[in-house]
């Protein structure tokens, strides 16, 4: 659509809000002068290129990919490194003492014997044909074999080569981003898919940008997705290769002019769209081919959604969603996605300029307004969206119901007032008709009756009868409306056209959004607020024209959001390539009936810590059994009688550190939970989590305990 989500319900643009990059040559509104770089330019393009170059091997979903070394799937069996280094030593001793022994004739001459046979009588003594010099030279090169074929079997017999592989090799190891091998045919700094499609010029110019230090990771990025519109069919290569020969790596930039945000707090790595969120413990519990590695989320995995539960001080905000929010700020300026962050006022999620559209309700002083009605022009979809804001928390939360009887109150009333006035009602005038005043209700009556609006006529007709009679919803959708038509709220959700509402419709383009909402005072009327915004959300991505750009949600504090429609919402979301993260104190903030829904609705589920039995047990089932091997073991410690048998057991003592024992080991198969109720609530330390993932292919990783913090 050709949208900018500013528009008001007339169909009038207010100032408009930035708009994506289009065709290269054609920009969508004159873009703003850019500020100072976050990120100053380089004295050269080595750091960009050590990035731009480092490996990146495929890995499972979750996997911090950026100079990643894959592992094996299953642990392998490694000697404890006491018993190592002590066999390694007796090995040598062992070895040392029989070459001695050998030397000084302790064992006789036998081993003499291959060298009498394979040397010629000639070579031997001092008046042969080598002489003295080549004599001792024969002489000692044999000695050498023999020594040579003692340390060999030392060597195998103490597991030498573990030894070099475990404790000297990695001192020797460099850093990762270092190890890096590129041709000219795979390095992609050299931009071969343009020279291959008649673009070298445009090549040259980017591989010159990127060698001198002009090129950032989001210049890159944003490079990359112009050219799959060239591919695509939707930009032309001419276009293309102008806009790169004129700007270089500033070319196609994003509407606000700006290359990157003013600050980074988390790690990114914009080649893969992955954002770092800590590092997966290196526990028992945890997959053996995940210890160890970086755990990252990518709009591959929040394309399912992503729900986080933890109590106020886990780390919700700043360990997940502020980084998210980072990330997708990031891949907006890419022109990769368009993100809407929801949050208190004040809860810190990201500066002001990182972003394009910020809404502060309940702030007078705001710049933009929020359109109650999503920029739609059809009452039955307003009405919907409406509803399921105002009142969605008090259906029946079971997963079948619906607040279809809502829905049809409002739109016997929104299709009436829009027939005669050209625009949905304000709330005050929402109030009014809802309350049944008859000042407002006349005259709409005879608004209609002018304009022979005999169907509409007949709703409003439908809706007088209905007021006053038992069951009757609409003193409730006025009692809920009246928190919203407060002093506080006098300047917002205008729809005369005198504000700047912005509308979900924008998530065409790649737009940054933050709304913050007024929680201290207007607990419930922010929840009501955070509601419509989930309604307008899962409502326009599904008709959103251009799928290819990634939108996401980010709610932090979803306490009162989750309904059964908000559920069926998200579920409809991966189709559309959209995804929610939505962030919960408890499980207990959701209605019973809806925690399953819920957490079978979300491919990516998070448990903090400090998480309640309650909640851990939740997690438990749907995280669900796995088969695992039970191993008993008897120990029974052997006594030795003998002189002989006493030293022996003297010296496994020194190589293992244990008394000699027999032990006997059974070997069952049992199922267990994952992670159970109490593990979850007690046995996650403090600013680690549990998470599973699922992507958007259907790939999923199990249960993973991760450290937020590294």
């Amino acid at each position: 659509m050709d949208s900018d989500g500013t528009q008001d319900a007339r169909g009038t643009h207010a100032s408009p809000v930035p708009r994506p990059a289009g065709p290269p040559e054609v920009p969508a509104m004159p873009p703003r002068p850019p500020r100072a770089p976050a990120m100053p330019p380089l004295p050269d393009g080595s750091a960009f290129l050590t990035w731009l170059r480092a490996p990146r091997p495929d890995a499972a979903p979750g996997v911090w990919r950026f100079g990643h070394r894959p592992r094996p799937a299953e642990e392998p069996e490694e000697i404890p490194t006491r018993q190592l280094l002590s066999g390694a030593l007796i090995a040598f001793l062992v070895g040392w003492l029989v070459w001695s022994l050998l030397q000084n004739g302790y064992l006789g001459n036998w081993w003499w014997v291959p060298f009498d046979l394979i040397v010629p009588d000639a070579w031997r003594g001092g008046d042969s044909d080598l002489g003295e010099t080549g004599t001792f030279i024969v002489y000692q090169g044999y000695e050498l074999l023999v020594a040579l074929g003692i340390m060999v079997g030392a060597a195998r017999l103490g597991r030498w080569g573990e030894v070099w592989r475990r404790f000297v090799t990695p001192r020797f190891r460099r850093p990762e981003a270092q190890e890096t091998r590129t041709t000219p045919e795979d390095d992609p700094a050299q931009w071969n898919e343009l020279r291959t499609a008649g673009a070298a010029d445009a090549a040259e110019r980017l591989a010159a940008e990127a060698r001198s230090g002009l090129m950032r990771d989001v210049d890159h990025a944003r490079i990359l997705r112009a050219w799959q519109g060239v591919r695509t069919g939707r930009h032309s290569l001419a276009t293309f290769s102008g806009a790169v020969l004129k700007d270089g790596a500033a070319a196609c930039l994003h509407p606000s002019g700006e290359r990157d945000l003013p600050a980074r707090l988390a790690r990114h790595d914009l080649v893969t769209g992955q954002v770092r969120l800590g590092t997966t413990v290196d526990d028992a519990r945890n997959p053996y081919a995940y210890r160890g590695t970086g755990l990252a989320l990518g709009p591959d995995l929040l394309g399912t959604s992503l729900v986080a539960v933890g109590p106020a001080g886990s780390g919700k905000t700043g360990t997940v969603v502020r980084p998210l929010a980072e990330s997708l700020c990031l891949h907006a300026l890419a022109g990769r996605a368009a993100v809407v962050v929801v949050g208190a006022a004040g809860a810190g999620l990201g500066p002001a300029d990182a972003y394009d559209v910020v809404v502060r309700i309940g702030n007078q002083e705001s710049e933009y307004d929020l359109d109650l009605y999503g920029g739609t022009t059809d009452p039955d979809e307003a009405a919907a969206v409406l509803a399921e804001a105002l009142v969605g928390d008090l259906a029946d939360p079971h997963p079948g119901s619906d607040s279809r009887r809502s829905t049809t109150v409002l739109a016997q009333l929104l299709g009436p007032f829009r027939a005669v006035h050209g625009r949905f009602p304000s709330v005050p005038e929402l109030r009014q008709l809802l309350d049944g005043a008859p000042g407002p209700f006349a005259a709409l009556r005879q608004g209609l009756q002018e304009a022979g609006q005999e169907s509409l006529l007949r709703e409003l007709d439908a809706r007088e009868r209905q007021m006053g009679q038992p069951g009757d919803v609409g003193g409730v959708l006025g009692d809920r409306v009246a928190l919203l038509d407060r002093p506080a709220f006098a300047g917002f959700f205008d729809t005369s056209g005198q504000s700047r509402p912005f509308t979900l419709k924008a998530l065409d383009h790649p737009v940054r959004v933050r709304i913050d909402l007024p929680q201290r005072g207007h607990a419930d009327a922010s929840k009501m607020l955070a509601r419509l915004v989930l309604a307008q959300f899962t409502a326009s991505v599904a008709v959103r024209e251009d799928r290819s750009l990634f939108a996401c949600l980010l709610l932090d504090d979803a306490t009162g959001v989750v309904t059964p429609e908000a559920v069926r919402g998200i579920q409809r979301l991966r189709s559309g390539n959209a995804g929610v993260v939505l962030t919960l104190r408890t499980l207990d903030d959701v209605a019973r009936p809806l925690r399953g829904p819920l957490l079978g609705a979300t491919g990516c589920r998070m448990a903090l810590s400090g998480l309640t039995p309650w909640d851990g047990q939740d997690f438990a089932e749907v995280w669900g059994k796995e088969w695992t091997e039970a191993r008993d073991v008897t120990d029974r410690q052997i006594i030795a009688e003998t002189p002989a048998g006493k030293a022996v057991h003297m010296l496994r003592r020194v190589i293992t550190g244990k008394a000699p024992t027999a032990r006997a080991v059974t070997v069952r198969q049992v199922e267990r939970e994952r992670w159970s109720a109490s593990e979850l609530a007690h046995a996650v330390p403090a600013g680690h989590a549990v998470l599973s993932l699922t992507d958007v292919t259907g790939e999923h990783a199990p249960p993973l305990l991760v450290d937020l913090r590294g």
